[in-house]
């Protein structure tokens, strides 16, 4: 069989080539549908490299389109023979077709040879400048191919990148904008001057490049514009400080608030950038896009950008993408779960889209949370999520832990075992008040088998033994009777439980905390053994006793502060949303960071294009006007040292200059 396969695909391929060295332009392009028909199902079609590179030269347009597609999948694995075809991409560079100049200039940039740059670097410049702008969309596409390969042409290749972001056509905007990333991120400068043509032209752009130029906007905007929620942030901060103010520190406290209150009052109140409205305006119509990236894209850019009244208004569109493939709803999930730790009500009014369901994945449903479920991962998330609402909410704690309380009785293992290891977060917060549930737990330890579960009911029944004086001891008597058949974790936590019993019970408890470390004292677990030497040189009194012995019972007995039940997602918000370090939670290759507020506002001035007038030789200089609803633009004209702004001119004159610029601003926006 393997025999036959090999000699079918020998005669197959040897019949591709006679077809392309047929004169026919029909076999030609029969075979080369056939060649990349085999490449688009992933198989090698390498060999037929010296056949097809030979019809380069062909006269028929759609033979030569797909011997440059072809050309551009094997032009690097193949690099010496496509060297020898290198004057035949120059002469189709010049063809006055511009997919075949497109093409050969793809086919060019592809061959990764450092002796052939300056021919490349030629070809992008004449590219950039080409008349097609199919054409100098494929230049941009070239420019970071050419980066990579020698980074010396940086300075020349940011000169063309300037160039191509002066471009007013759409289909060359997000591919230049990908270049800007790619090869000099931190050049702002060359967006001043384009940001607000980028804002305009973001509505008509292609879906893969609105994702790029939204995600360059958002951190333009984070370096140009004043933060439009620090009025907030500062009375949060203050409120956080206050409310974990010691007593020591409450004078110097009282006079950084009344300094910060003083600054804030002294603050001027927050005017929002017209550059800055035109930036969210023009993106929230994308909210709607058909693509999931582009809606993820708008959302991260709210989120990071937008006053904190304006941010809900991405709640419904993320909601809607969680009706899509299991992929995307794995990605928005995970941004939405970062996004509720800063904005928690943002999507109250959508719970009910949050509710699983039966055919979602594993990692759906933990994102999602609920408790009755077969998935023995999904059911540890889904308790530990109840414990962190009893945790924010005060006001349904009760009733998270009795819930979880009656879990308890459950009888799947691991179901009781979360649900002791939540219950004993919760407890820390309040342990005066649930003595009755430390009771209910401690008659259940007989039954439970799980040994993280005992061993946080037996450390909750030590570190609150004041509080079941009664039960402590003989729960004390049932543990030293299993010691010896019990798991390491567990009597780690009987020997604790005795020292504690020890030093507040000793009357009671003190031939059964001796028993319990003799029988540790010969365990074969050597952290057991030296945790119980530790124990009885601390607490039991002796005559070389040391110092030590008199804070036996600070160690051992000393306050504890409560847990805290935090989203595991807190930790992502140092990452950008919608980035792939988020979604890994760890800093991924060519990840940009999102730079922080400027306490000042940068000069608005940069951003203000120059239209030169040849005929007149004025300047007009077209800037945003400052009102939202109207969006109407400005003029401002000035002719030598003289200048005059929103046009106070005569109404002869000024009708007729603001006809002509408005014929300019239409020409450029269009």
């Amino acid at each position: 069989m393997l025999a036959f396969f090999l000699f079918y695909v020998f005669f197959r391929h040897d019949d591709l080539k006679e077809m392309l060295d047929s004169n026919k332009d029909s076999l030609k392009l029969e075979a080369m549908k056939r060649i990349v028909a085999m490449i688009a199902r992933g198989k090698n079609a390498s060999d037929l490299f010296p056949a097809v590179v030979k019809n380069v030269a062909c006269k028929n347009i759609e033979v030569k389109k797909l011997v440059y597609v072809y050309l551009v999948r094997y032009a690097e694995e193949q690099q010496d023979l496509a060297l020898l075809s290198i004057s035949t991409f120059q002469r189709g560079l010049k063809d006055p077709n511009q997919l075949i100049r497109a093409s050969a200039l793809r086919v060019l940039s592809s061959i990764r040879v450092t002796i052939i740059v300056p021919i490349m670097m030629l070809a992008i410049k004449e590219a950039a400048s080409d008349m097609s702008p199919y054409v100098r969309k494929t230049a941009a596409h070239a420019i970071p191919k050419l980066h990579s390969l020698d980074p010396e042409q940086k300075e020349q290749l940011i000169e063309v990148i300037e160039k191509l972001l002066a471009d007013k056509t759409t289909l060359v905007a997000g591919s230049v904008v990908m270049a800007f990333e790619e090869v000099c991120p931190d050049r702002i400068d060359l967006i001043h001057k384009n940001y607000r043509k980028l804002c305009n032209l973001l509505i008509d752009v292609e879906e893969w490049g609105q994702v790029v130029i939204i995600n360059m906007l958002t951190r333009y905007a984070r370096t140009q514009f004043l933060n439009p929620n620090i009025n907030e942030s500062l009375l949060e901060d203050g409120g956080e400080k206050a409310f974990y103010a010691s007593d020591d520190d409450e004078e110097e406290e009282d006079e950084e608030k009344k300094a910060e209150a003083a600054a804030l009052a002294k603050r001027k109140p927050y005017v929002m950038d017209p550059d800055h409205r035109l930036l969210l305006r023009n993106t929230k119509p994308l909210l709607q896009s058909r693509n999931a990236a582009v809606v993820m894209a708008v959302a991260q850019l709210y989120f990071h950008l937008a006053p904190k009244a304006e941010v809900g208004v991405i709640a419904k569109a993320l909601v809607r993408l969680m009706r899509s493939h299991s992929e995307v709803q794995y990605v928005v999930l995970q941004n939405v779960a970062t996004m509720t730790i800063k904005r928690r009500g943002m999507f109250e009014p959508y719970l009910k889209s949050f509710y699983i369901r039966s055919t979602d994945p594993t990692q759906i449903k933990i994102l999602k949370t609920y408790i009755k479920s077969m998935d023995k991962d999904f059911v540890a998330a889904s308790i530990q999520a109840i414990g962190r609402c009893a945790t924010n909410i005060g006001e349904v704690r009760d009733t998270c832990l009795n819930g979880l309380v009656q879990l308890l009785s459950n009888r799947d293992e691991l179901v009781v075992a979360e649900s002791v290891v939540v219950i004993k977060k919760l407890l820390q917060m309040q342990p005066e008040q649930h003595s009755d549930i430390i009771k209910h737990m401690a008659k259940l330890i007989d039954n439970i088998q799980v040994p993280m579960a005992r061993a946080s009911i037996l450390w909750l029944i030590g570190e609150y033994c004041e509080h079941v004086p009664k039960i402590a001891p003989d729960v004390l008597r049932k543990m030293a009777k299993t010691f010896t058949n019990e798991e390491d974790i567990v009597k780690l936590q009987i020997l604790n439980l005795a020292a504690k019993l020890y030093l507040t019970n000793s009357k009671q408890t003190k031939l059964l905390t001796q028993y319990v470390l003799n029988l540790a004292k010969y365990d074969q677990n050597y952290d057991i053994r030296d945790r119980a030497r530790f124990i009885r040189q601390l607490i039991v009194p002796t005559d070389k006793s040391g110092a030590l012995n008199k804070y036996a019972k600070k160690l051992f007995l000393a306050l504890k502060p409560a847990p805290v039940l935090e989203s595991p997602f807190k930790d992502r918000d140092h990452f950008q949303l919608g980035s792939l370090s988020h979604l890994l939670n760890a800093k991924a290759a060519g990840y940009q960071e999102l730079p922080d507020w400027p306490e000042s506002a940068p000069d608005p001035s940069v951003r203000n294009v120059e239209v030169k007038d040849s005929v007149c030789a004025e300047r007009t200089v077209l800037t945003e006007a400052g009102s939202e609803a109207s969006g109407v633009l400005l003029l401002q004209t000035s002719r030598g040292s003289s200048t005059v702004q929103d046009l106070p001119l005569k109404r002869s004159k000024a009708l007729t200059k603001t006809r002509y610029a408005q014929s300019l601003l239409y020409r450029s926006f269009a």
